[in-house]
């Protein structure tokens, strides 16, 4: 992880009024970085000055926060959390990306306080500020993995609103009986409470894309349900659970409760879990008794 710390300062000269990056100033740093944005890592660059604000004032983004980015990309979204005086944690896997965004920063907002790290936001275990708050428009491809790391490696963080694709955005927030609801859902909800907060246009992006996205909201639950070793089980039981999720329990996690389904039947109904119960019947807690009753 290689982490570049950067407080632009302009000598005591008035700072000129934040600016934040548009369509055209968007293409020009990105052809004269020579970057085109790739579905390997995700990238669609957001231009609209108006999402850009819109998501910050959505994640209730107060001046002197620390605010951790995942996947700032050209710089918008940092530049508007910049703008409402957050110190900014920035993580960035695409190093050209990386050593320009100071730059960028310096260029049109000096005066603010930003870390660039750059590294893999699903191998950071340690970042140059403990971030308060996850403000992101998440790398599709790996956006639950990134989300589910960054809850369980940084508990400092307590709430944020992330954009991701939209058919993840609503099986996140979904709760149980739900047709989406699944396991990112189930383990979402071991950290805290989701909620959709809002549609983004597909074309305040460049390049658009394919996809429909929403902007999620997460507010961290005072404490966590269980231990780690108890995380870790119930985890295991949620994979397995949704691996099979047409099966009743009692078949689904034989495999993880002892092997046989009457075993599994025993575990489950030492939980107060109902044998022939589905996966998408169980919320968290619910999981997490099965996995205390396993022990």
């Amino acid at each position: 992880m290689n982490a570049h710390r950067h407080e632009a300062s302009d000598g005591g000269a008035p700072a000129p009024a934040p600016r934040l990056l548009g369509p055209a100033e968007i293409r020009e740093l990105a052809g004269y970085l020579g970057v085109s944005p790739t579905k390997k890592l995700g990238q669609n660059f957001v231009h609209d000055a108006n999402t850009v604000r819109r998501i910050v004032q959505l994640a209730e983004v107060e001046r002197d926060d620390v605010v951790l980015e995942v996947g700032p990309g050209l710089g918008s979204l940092t530049l508007g959390l910049l703008e409402a005086g957050a110190h900014v944690v920035a993580v960035e896997i695409d190093g050209r990306l990386a050593e320009q965004l100071p730059h960028t920063v310096q260029l049109m907002q000096p005066g603010t306080r930003i870390d660039v790290v750059h590294a893999d936001a699903l191998r950071v275990t340690e970042l140059p500020a403990p971030p308060q708050r996850l403000v992101a428009n998440l790398p599709y491809n790996v956006s639950v993995p990134v989300l589910l790391h960054l809850l369980e490696h940084f508990p400092s963080l307590t709430s944020g609103i992330v954009m991701v694709q939209a058919e993840v955005g609503y099986r996140l927030a979904a709760t149980p009986g739900s047709k989406v609801y699944g396991a990112p859902s189930a383990k979402a909800a071991w950290y805290g409470g989701w909620r959709i907060a809002g549609q983004v246009s597909r074309l305040v992006f460049w390049p658009v894309p394919n996809v429909d996205s929403v902007l999620v909201g997460f507010a961290r639950g005072a404490e966590e349900p269980g231990t780690e070793e108890e995380r870790r089980r119930t985890f295991a039981i949620i994979d397995a659970a949704f691996q099979q999720r047409r099966k009743m329990l009692r078949q689904a996690l034989a495999g993880v409760l002892g092997g046989t389904s009457s075993e599994a039947s025993a575990v489950l109904e030492a939980a107060g879990v109902d044998p022939q119960a589905r996966g998408e019947e169980l919320g968290i807690d619910q999981f997490l008794a099965v996995a205390r009753a396993a022990r």
